[in-house]
């Protein structure tokens, strides 16, 4: 978003001290825990997820390196969410009384803090959108186009093709569909020659046109932060 002054660089780094390996399917916070840290997702995906009383689940986010993870360990003794590994990661946890020291010495870094809140919390108003007034295959194309351009922001080199690490049953708990009815819209995406999949590779071939159908906006490009407080 923009370049941070060295001892901007040197608070960030304070919250990446140290570092937890983590296994693909590693719970690292489950749903009504007690929580009190938050962490730097470092390398891999993770998602977060509630369960909902029928037993059905409900992902909320996917998660990509340089990705601010627990945030509501802020405001909230337990969790609201389960957030579990999609992939092996690497997270740095630091305890949240460490933000104090962010917030009173680096007013622009907490500005931006507030900045990526705001963005989750206009994705996930999108995706709710998304559930309720738009077709199966523009949920799906617009959640592909998300991961995609996610990647790409942590991996410059990336273009149409990627690699997808979700399950089509968790694409359809993002989505709000069943597996089969994702494997339906998969297919139909590849027969109008949208998109090719290659094992867990996923190819976009037509970006525009899934993009209009998809309904897709990307909240990351956009941003106006002329606002943001000087640089202490």
């Amino acid at each position: 978003m923009i370049d941070l002054t060295a001892s901007e660089r040197a608070a960030v780094a304070r919250l990446e001290d140290r570092s937890r390996e983590l296994r693909r399917d590693t719970i690292l916070i489950r749903e009504d825990d007690p929580h009190g840290e938050l962490f730097v997702l470092q390398r891999g995906m993770a998602m977060t997820y509630v369960l909902l009383d029928d037993g059905s689940r409900q992902i909320l986010r996917f998660l990509f390196p340089g990705d601010l993870i627990a945030v509501s360990a802020l405001v909230y003794r337990n969790s609201p969410e389960t957030i579990v590994t999609l992939t092996d990661c690497t997270v740095s946890p630091f305890d949240r009384s460490l933000l104090v020291d962010v917030v009173t010495d680096h007013p622009r870094l907490a500005a931006l803090l507030m900045v990526v809140t705001q963005m989750a919390k206009v994705a996930l108003t999108d995706r709710l959108a998304a559930l309720g007034r738009t077709s199966a295959k523009a949920r799906i194309g617009a959640l592909l186009l998300d991961i995609r351009n996610r990647l790409r922001r942590a991996d410059k080199s990336i273009g149409e093709t990627f690699a997808l690490v979700l399950t089509q049953e968790e694409i359809g708990d993002a989505t709000g569909l069943t597996s089969v009815h994702v494997n339906r819209m998969l297919r139909q995406l590849e027969e109008e020659g949208l998109l090719q999949r290659d094992g867990g590779r996923m190819t976009l071939l037509n970006e525009p046109m899934l993009t209009r159908i998809a309904n897709y906006v990307d909240r990351w490009s956009g941003l106006d932060l002329s606002w943001l407080p000087p640089a202490r």
